[in-house]
């Protein structure tokens, strides 16, 4: 798929697969994700199983913008606005999780979920055309110190376990900036491709 000029029939086609429940990775600009719809039970159970991840770990929710990002986190003033400052961007912010982030998603016991806005145009296209958030986690495979970076190298080794792959180039290989606001200040969980200064 073209990185500045995503074919909109090509978009159309994988937002249509993911409607349908279809487990795909993408690019975003960090590095690969992993995503599924949101309300995709057996997308979470996949996603889990390809990264052998346990109940704590957090799912993000990949938003178009910020109105949308609204509308699964509460956010106060003040964490709106450093929030708003940083996106889109490389960076995930952990929340806590409105009434619309099914139980399956937020942390079993904070009652969290992570959310970010991308800064990538075919992502953003995806998002675009398929009106609500990606269920996302970035494939990072288990034992392994850094994520694939090529869309061909993806599907190579996970044709299997994966419905599509969204190819546009060669992607990063950090992920994002992980910062907690659950608790009303910044905490930064992982350094990652954004900049944490502002957040120290």
């Amino acid at each position: 798929m073209h990185p500045d000029n995503p074919q909109p029939r090509s978009i159309a086609q994988v937002a249509d697969s993911v409607r349908s429940g279809a487990l795909i990775a993408y690019p975003t600009d960090s590095c690969y994700a992993l995503g599924c719809r949101l309300g995709s039970r057996d997308g979470i159970d996949r996603i889990r199983s390809i990264r052998q991840l346990d109940n704590r770990h957090h799912f993000t929710l990949v938003c178009q913008d910020f109105a949308q990002l609204g509308q699964f986190v509460q956010i106060d003033n003040d964490v709106f606005r450093a929030i708003k400052a940083s996106t889109p961007g490389s960076y995930t912010f952990i929340l806590p999780a409105t009434r619309e982030v099914p139980r399956a998603l937020q942390h079993p016991k904070k009652k969290t979920v992570g959310v970010r806005i991308p800064d990538h145009v075919v992502t953003q296209a995806l998002l675009a055309e398929l009106g609500e958030p990606l269920l996302s986690s970035t494939l990072l495979l288990p034992d392994e110190e850094e994520p694939m970076t090529q869309g061909w190298e993806i599907k190579d080794r996970l044709d299997h376990v994966l419905d599509a792959v969204v190819d546009s180039g060669d992607c990063g290989t950090e992920p994002t900036t992980v910062v907690d606001f659950s608790g009303g200040e910044a905490e930064i969980v992982r350094h990652g491709a954004g900049d944490t200064t502002r957040f120290e």
